[in-house]
């Protein structure tokens, strides 16, 4: 199936990450800034596995484009993993013990799934992860009262994060499908796993930098609740997703049958007409329902 959309990398970018971002920069509230905070933290080792689980197979793939689709796969998720680290700085002067948050995630992604689990296996982990990635760009970008209240840098730094991961959604599942042959039952299994540890690993993130900014047990308790219920409740941040979301345990799926999303368009043309991220993440934003 033919993408809609050319995977371009992009590099050099200018968030502003250096300026005066708030601590909680979203909406003030220290939950929702932290869960963010946390998938940031996952990110560069993330990119890394992911890399690392497509290489497994690349000097298999026989398709001259998907060859090329997998050389600019790479490129974006390299530069995904140094903008995020660059994020992450600004957390470590915070407090936020990032080095051993990274090396947990490096220990369980490295040391134990790629080491233990066949290749086929890790490959399909990669492409559940990518599909949701790609349904929460969708998410937190369709929906504009999602990051209304967000810091514009940020906010612009996940949208490019966001829309690079629309470009490229289909390339571990194509590898996967086309090359290593993975069956319907590992498919569905690896998105399950992957929707459970990623979930859970985000939120033991939240669960300590919230305990590092000094929060007591009770006041913690009331920013869960309230979060959770944002998170997970009716019409939170998920549930808009259910559909997207159990489309990939259809039979016969595809990443690109479904979920173009309609302001990507915007936010490439206002990127490529100014070449600043931060301008065309406002352009998406203010795009969104």
């Amino acid at each position: 199936m033919t993408a809609p959309h050319t995977i371009t990398p992009r590099s050099q970018l200018d968030f502003g990450l250096d300026g005066d971002i708030p601590t909680y920069w979203f909406a003030g509230d220290p939950f929702k800034t932290r869960l963010f905070d946390a998938m940031s933290v996952i990110f560069p080792e993330g990119e890394r596995f992911f890399i690392a689980c497509v290489r497994d197979f690349r000097d298999q793939v026989q398709d001259p484009q998907l060859q090329a689709d997998i050389k600019d796969f790479i490129r974006q998720e390299a530069q995904h993993g140094l903008v995020h680290d660059q994020y992450n700085r600004r957390l470590k002067a915070q407090g936020i013990d990032v080095d051993r948050l990274e090396a947990i995630t490096h220990h369980i992604l490295f040391k134990l799934v790629r080491r233990h689990l066949p290749a086929r296996q890790t490959l399909a982990e990669t492409a559940a992860a990518e599909h949701l990635t790609a349904i929460m760009a969708h998410g937190f970008f369709e929906r504009k009262s999602i990051l209304n209240q967000a810091d514009p840098r940020v906010r612009a730094l996940y949208a490019w994060h966001a829309m690079e991961e629309i470009e490229h959604k289909a390339v571990a599942f194509d590898v996967m499908q086309k090359v290593a042959g993975v069956g319907y039952l590992r498919r569905v299994w690896a998105m399950l796993v992957v929707t459970l540890s990623f979930n859970l690993h985000v939120l033991l993130n939240t669960r300590y930098m919230l305990k590092v900014d000094g929060f007591t047990r009770w006041q913690r308790l009331k920013l869960w609740g309230k979060g959770l219920a944002w998170l997970y409740g009716p019409g939170g941040l998920y549930m808009g997703l259910a559909r997207h979301y159990l489309g990939y345990f259809r039979p016969g799926f595809h990443p690109w049958q479904t979920g173009q999303m309609r302001s990507y368009g915007l936010w490439l043309d206002t990127f490529n007409r100014t070449g600043d991220p931060v301008l065309a993440g406002e352009a998406l934003h203010a795009a969104g329902r």
